[in-house]
């Protein structure tokens, strides 16, 4: 099935068009032509079957035919990751995560990160691109960066840990988790969590865990996390 995308369809739609850049890569690229068959998702969990009643590259009109809701998932995984100094290892990071499930993403400047400014147009782009070719029905919340201590001050439903490097006494991730429960996890720059952020993070009421018995690079460990949860709470 390939999947398509409009933010703004939702039960009670009964025709729109694409906009233009989407119509044309219908009509022109995919040559897509009057009652043929596309399926769209508005990115919360609805899939619609519609066809095409103007096959034109400047609008292509469709009604909707039927649609279906996907299941509410029972859990939110939230990953709070800072950004990497080459950009395309978060986008990797983006891409993958989409692909196996997460839900939302927030971006943390800490003491040690070496990016501080990330480029939220192009990666919010990242995310609809994977989400549409991963058939998935669930466009990924992307939030703006913000400071590390900052996101602290906010209040995150559920289970929270903090994954990093420091030899202390740490459980693994995967023995932390839950079925069923929010989840929301720390993961640090390249060079880690300072041991003030790790300080501050605990008296936070973050479990620390640990990822595995190496060493990973900031993308990886956001993936381990990510498919751990993902694992933990499948049928």
């Amino acid at each position: 099935m390939q999947l398509f995308y409009n933010i703004n369809i939702n039960e009670t739609t009964e025709n729109f068009s694409f906009d233009k850049e989407e119509s044309k890569h219908i009509i022109k690229v995919l040559r897509k032509k009057d009652t043929d068959i596309l399926y769209v998702t508005n990115g919360l969990g609805l899939l619609f079957k519609t066809e095409i009643t103007l096959a034109s590259d400047s609008k292509c009109t469709v009604k909707i035919i039927s649609f279906e809701k996907s299941a509410t998932p029972k859990f939110h995984l939230h990953l709070v990751v800072a950004p990497t100094k080459m950009n395309d290892r978060f986008e990797w990071f983006l891409e993958k995560a989409t692909e196996i499930g997460i839900h939302e993403i927030t971006p943390i400047i800490c003491d040690r990160s070496e990016r501080k400014v990330i480029n939220t147009e192009r990666f919010d782009k990242i995310l609809l691109t994977a989400m549409k070719q991963s058939n998935v029905l669930f466009l990924p919340k992307l939030n703006n960066a913000i400071s590390f201590k900052d996101f602290l001050k906010q209040k995150q439903q559920g289970l929270n840990f903090i994954a990093h490097c420091e030899e202390t006494d740490k459980k693994t991730l995967k023995k932390a988790l839950k079925p069923n429960e929010n989840v929301t996890i720390l993961i640090g720059p390249e060079g880690d969590f300072t041991e003030k952020e790790i300080e501050l993070a605990l008296d936070s009421n973050y479990i620390p865990v640990s990822l595995g018995n190496t060493r990973l690079r900031t993308e990886t460990a956001a993936i381990v996390a990510c498919h751990s949860v993902v694992f933990v709470n499948e049928n």
